[in-house]
This record gives structure tokens, C-alpha cells and sequence, in this order.
């Protein structure tokens, strides 16, 4: 029996596993591993731990991102003003800085230095956007490190997820541009 077969029918059982009670591992007569929740006799019961459940971040209106747009620090937007949210007078991309060019030799490797000032809560996580898209999933940090980025201009800015994983903030956009070394110009004449 292959490892893939195994995989498989272990990926089957964990599901019915939230259903069922026990799972059992019995093998069989050409040395295949079978696994049912019926017991039996061979049958090794098996405890599988509980199943983790990750629910996905709700999106946010684009109005959210306003103050990013202006060019302002994200102070406590007037919406949230009355929550208890946002203890933070500071939330912006410090490093690197907006226009900043990123030499061919470090190879489109860059680290995002945030500027989060009083430091971030317990609660709160943050997530580096490049080029609108995701690249890196909410931490409690303040550092991010992007390696091997693409040549050309590309735009980061993060976002501040609060304990229920919404988005209530947008840092103000920084224009990053990488130079990379091509087959059409390998030596850099900088």
C-alpha cells in the first residue's frame, strides 16, 4: 500500500472522526492498513486529537481604508472613536521608506519595519499586503521579511486585524522599487 493511499484514507477518516465516537487501525491479510469505526478483533483504537477551526476574516468595506488614502498616521478613525479598539496614536510602514530602491544585490529581499506606537496589543495581529494581495498571514509583529520580490515597483502596506480578525486599519502606501539582475543587463552598472 502506498503512502498516498494511507494519506488518503487517513484525510477520510479525521472528518468522520467529529462524527464517530473511536477510530480503529486494524491490517489486513496482504499488509494493507485499514482504518473503520467499527472495533474488532485486531483492531487498534486509535485517539485522534480534536479538530482545529480557523474562521476566515470577514472582508472590510473600502471605507475602512480612508485615512491610508489620505496620507494621515491612522489615528482613531471617528467611527471608532468610541470603541475601546484603538489605543494607537501611530500605525504606519517606517521601513522601508516610501520610493526606497532595493539593490540588485540583495537579491528582492527586503525587511518591512512597522511603526506601532504604544506597541501592539496582545490581541491585535498585523498582515503585510504587497501589491494588494496578502503575502504574509496576521502576526503579533512589527517585522516582516519579504524575500526574493519580483523586479519592478511594488506598493506594501499593512493592516491592523483586531481580536475578532476585522480589519480596522490600513497603513498609508509605500512605493518600494527592486532591481534585480536579467539576462539582458546581468551586470548592474550601479
Amino acid at each position: 500500500m502506498t503512502w498516498r493511499l494511507v494519506l488518503f484514507t487517513l484525510g477520510l477518516c479525521l472528518p468522520l472522526a467529529s462524527l464517530a465516537a473511536t477510530v480503529y487501525r486494524s491490517t489486513d491479510a496482504q499488509g494493507n492498513v485499514v482504518f473503520t469505526d467499527q472495533p474488532g478483533q485486531g483492531r487498534e483504537r486509535i485517539e485522534l486529537p480534536a479538530v482545529t477551526v480557523v474562521p476566515a476574516p470577514r472582508a472590510t468595506p473600502p471605507s475602512a481604508a480612508t485615512q491610508a488614502d489620505a496620507g494621515q498616521d491612522n489615528a482613531a478613525s471617528p467611527a471608532n472613536s468610541g470603541s475601546p479598539f484603538m489605543p494607537y496614536s501611530r500605525f504606519r510602514i517606517v521601513s522601508p521608506q516610501d520610493e526606497a530602491t532595493v539593490p540588485t544585490g540583495q537579491a528582492g529581499n527586503v525587511q518591512v519595519q512597522l511603526g506601532v506606537d504604544p506597541p501592539l496589543r496582545e490581541d491585535h495581529r498585523v498582515r503585510l499586503l504587497v501589491d494588494g494581495s496578502i503575502s504574509q498571514s496576521a502576526m503579533h509583529t512589527a517585522a516582516f521579511m519579504l524575500t526574493n520580490l519580483a523586479r519592478g515597483e511594488h506598493v506594501l502596506e499593512a493592516e491592523l486585524l483586531d481580536a475578532s480578525g476585522e480589519v480596522r486599519h490600513r497603513s498609508a502606501p509605500v512605493t518600494l522599487h527592486v532591481q534585480r539582475a536579467s539576462v539582458n543587463l546581468p551586470q548592474n552598472p550601479n
